[in-house]
């Protein structure tokens, strides 16, 4: 499932699709052989919905600021 993300640099609340949004969620947290969740479409879709709510400026300020400057330079 790909939802048209609204990722701003602030986050929000969900407000008309927070029933989508909480379909996108799964079952419940699991660890498995060292990653969260099952497969790789439930882990983009929980980032997903929490860079919806917390926003961009939240996210960078984990780890390393090259990090993020060498992936922003990387996209097309």
């Amino acid at each position: 499932m790909n939802p048209p993300w609204n990722i701003q640099r602030t986050g929000h609340a969900w407000g008309g699709e927070v029933e989508d949004r909480w379909a996108l969620t799964p079952e419940k947290i699991e660890l498995i052989e060292g990653r969260l969740f099952w497969c790789e479409e439930d882990r983009l879709n929980m980032l997903g919905l929490l860079l919806e709510n917390l926003g961009a400026d939240a996210a960078v300020r984990f780890g390393d600021p090259d990090v993020w400057r060498a992936a922003v330079k990387s996209l097309p």
